[in-house]
């Protein structure tokens, strides 16, 4: 278990003020309810038990593939033999891309040291010339450095465009926005300034020869016509060794990537319906597709195993919740939100939008939760404050009044919804992240029970209390 120091506790008491606790008023029998179930999750394997089922027996889950729709009927047959209600599947169509054959995916040096790199294609690619893109490259230490670069349509013709910003590991993971430009909107600057094609260092913090993908952005559906790839760290290094000598470098690059027309996702739900006031909706969620080059165990099996357990453990608890607890198992998060979006449009368009009065979302991996931050109305910190000092003994921390309640929530959010996150260390998930190495065996049993025990708690007195979030501030009160 998680253990925390004395300094630590006087630290977090002093962070809380007390009229806020005052104020929160917690119900004590919801409280003791609370604690009850996070001890029950402290000694269960449920959530690891679902993440190896889904990893082993589905592995990897691309959106609008056939393993995807595996995953889905994985899913549907898991909640109902769970217990769980309304257990469904809300399909919608996307655009479909595929890296095509992965033994035509190449990167090598030319000229001056001739040599082999390890690199893969970037969501949303267009493919290569069949023989393959041969071009000396325009070496830019950092995305600005493109932005800054001449922007008139031949400036960078017939050359590939590298970037070479690092990303900066961090607990919080906020080393991930910067760094991940150059992989969204690289290939729009490169291509409106005449290049043939787009490199890229991994977004990611490993030291492995592991490639990390990505999905690149489609501003108003605009696809990107030129081939782009990633490089693995330390191949990306090899370039940056060698561009120093200042001697031109030309490379080959070769992908089949590309769009294939439409296919079909789905989001997967299902409930455990509230007591006293079924209609309103706390939504809980992950994302059930991961890349086609991974198993996904922490991007995100884990945080579909978390929610999930959480849920069942409050289900077999036998005492409902005031609200409805609604699980969503996103579909096609990893190529643009497109679950979550389909999900927030068909909730706009029913009518039943207001019903959701709080949103979350695990997708960080499986490390502790060490953090709990809100983005509600004012009149609601002190909910949190008061949350935050119950769930002391696991090791969580109060964060601020601000951000998102994950990736899929953002749709959600952006239509009036307020969120909360438990948030998890991210420290080294960008070791991991879109690459071959995001396997089972990075879970550690005991953290991923943390979060299930910080996930009981959270939806469980989400779910217990009549206080509404809505009208959400900005700025923390512990700020």
């Amino acid at each position: 278990m998680i253990g925390i120091t004395t300094a630590i506790l006087a630290s977090l008491v002093a962070l809380v003020p007390v009229d806020s606790l005052l104020e929160a008023a917690l119900d004590p029998d919801s409280v003791a309810t609370a604690h009850a179930l996070s001890e029950q999750a402290l000694t269960s394997d449920l959530a690891y038990q679902l993440t190896e089922s889904l990893t082993t027996e589905i592995g990897p889950r691309f959106a609008g593939t056939s393993q995807d729709e595996r995953a889905r009927k994985w899913a549907v047959e898991k909640l109902t033999s769970l217990g769980f209600e309304n257990v469904r599947v809300e399909e919608f169509e996307m655009d479909f891309w595929t890296r095509g054959s992965t033994g035509m995916e190449f990167v090598e040096i030319v000229a001056p040291f001739p040599q082999p790199l390890v690199a893969t294609s970037l969501g949303g690619s267009a493919a290569a010339p069949e023989e393959g893109l041969e071009a000396e490259i325009v070496f830019f230490d950092s995305f600005d450095e493109l932005l800054s670069h001449d922007p008139s349509p031949d400036s960078l013709q017939g050359k590939i465009v590298y970037v070479n910003d690092r990303m900066v590991a961090t607990r919080t993971a906020e080393g991930y926005g910067p760094a991940n430009r150059k992989r969204t909107q690289a290939w729009i600057e490169a291509e409106d300034r005449g290049a043939v094609g787009v490199l890229i260092r991994s977004v990611g913090t490993s030291s492995n020869r592991f490639p990390h993908t990505g999905m690149m952005s489609r501003p108003e559906g605009r696809a990107a016509t030129i081939p782009a790839m990633a490089l693995a760290a330390p191949d990306a290094d090899q370039l940056e060794r060698i561009h120093s000598r200042g001697t031109a470098i030309t490379v080959r690059m070769g992908t089949q990537a590309g769009w294939r027309g439409r296919a079909t996702s789905g989001n997967v739900i299902a409930e455990v319906v509230g007591d006293e006031a079924p209609e309103e909706i706390v939504i809980i969620g992950a994302h059930l597709d991961s890349w086609d080059n991974s198993p996904g165990a922490l991007d995100d099996a884990s945080g579909v195993g978390i929610v999930t357990a959480a849920a069942r453990i409050i289900l077999d608890h036998g005492e409902r919740p005031r609200r409805t607890i609604r699980i969503v198992l996103f579909g096609a998060e990893e190529v643009g939100l497109l679950g979550a979006r389909a999900y927030a449009e068909a909730r706009a368009g029913d009518g039943t939008l207001e019903n959701h009065v709080i949103g979350s979302e695990s997708d960080l991996g499986a490390r502790p939760v060490w953090s709990l931050s809100s983005n509600v109305a004012e009149r609601a910190w002190p909910f949190f404050d008061a949350m935050q000092v119950e769930m002391q003994h696991l090791g969580i921390l109060r964060g601020p009044n601000s951000g998102s309640g994950g990736p899929d929530m953002i749709p959600l959010q952006r239509l009036g919804m307020p969120v909360a996150r438990l948030n998890q260390n991210g420290e080294d998930m960008f070791d991991f992240h879109h690459t071959p190495n995001d396997t089972f065996d990075k879970i550690v049993p005991e953290e991923m029970a943390q979060n299930v025990a910080a996930w009981v708690m959270f939806t469980w007195l989400l779910a217990d209390t009549d206080l509404d979030f809505r009208e959400s501030g900005r700025t923390s009160p512990t700020e």
